[in-house]
């Protein structure tokens, strides 16, 4: 490969992993609201009709995992100070 192509090859790979790393953090944050929407009830929030929410359970059982993860980790000195 000639050295120019060689460099527009690279500067794409470059952009494409920056993309990648920017969509993965979205999906990440979508499954975190749709978290929040299916189980808001638990802090308070407004929730759908049970009936919905019982439907879409399936499609969190990966979403419970890391919540009993996150739930069984020690206290940082950072959750300390917000009371979690």
């Amino acid at each position: 490969m000639s050295l120019p192509l060689r460099v527009l090859w690279e500067f794409h790979k470059g952009f494409e992993l920056y993309y990648i790393q920017g969509v993965k953090w979205e999906e990440e944050e979508l499954e975190n609201i749709f978290a929040l929407i299916l189980f808001g009830d638990y802090i308070g929030l407004p929730h759908p009709p049970t009936e919905l929410t019982l439907r879409l359970l399936p499609y969190v059982i990966r979403e419970l995992y890391v919540m009993e993860e996150k739930s069984t980790k020690e206290v940082s000195m950072k959750t300390g100070w917000i009371g979690v």
